[in-house]
């Protein structure tokens, strides 16, 4: 005839048996299938960002920059329609801070051409000056 587990042996066993570490892993498991929300909010910073950045300017004075943001967020958006949101995000951040560098670069370079003309027009008025100080 068996005997009926007391209470305390059943809590031993469960102890003992690593149920708590089973359950807590299970836990876990699942915690980590579960899939990133969709990343709806960076998507829509990455596209303005590009969207601003696809001036003229930045097209003559940074085109490989501008064009790997579009290129980036593209492939974004494409994961965002598959579902893929981590591949969607990261994509989408990198072409925000693409963007952001075409920007920069072309702001960088038209700054360095009116420095350059800068210096060309006082060098022009200086030889003016010059001359006629002659």
């Amino acid at each position: 005839m068996k005997k009926k587990a007391s209470r305390f042996q059943l809590s031993q066993l469960i102890r003992n048996s690593g149920v708590p570490v089973l359950l807590a892993g299970g836990v876990l498991l699942m915690a980590g299938c579960a899939s990133a929300p969709a990343p709806t909010a960076q998507m829509a910073v990455s596209k303005a960002a590009v969207e601003h950045a696809s001036s003229a300017s930045t097209t003559e004075f940074a085109p490989v920059e501008l064009q790997s943001a579009k290129d980036k967020l593209a492939r974004a958006e494409k994961a965002m329609a598959q579902e893929n949101y981590e591949l969607a995000r990261q994509l989408a951040e990198e072409a925000q801070a693409d963007a952001r560098l075409a920007e920069a670069k072309s702001e960088s370079v038209q700054a360095q051409k009116a420095a350059r003309d800068s210096q060309d027009a006082s060098r022009a008025l200086r030889e003016e000056i010059n001359r006629k100080a002659q």
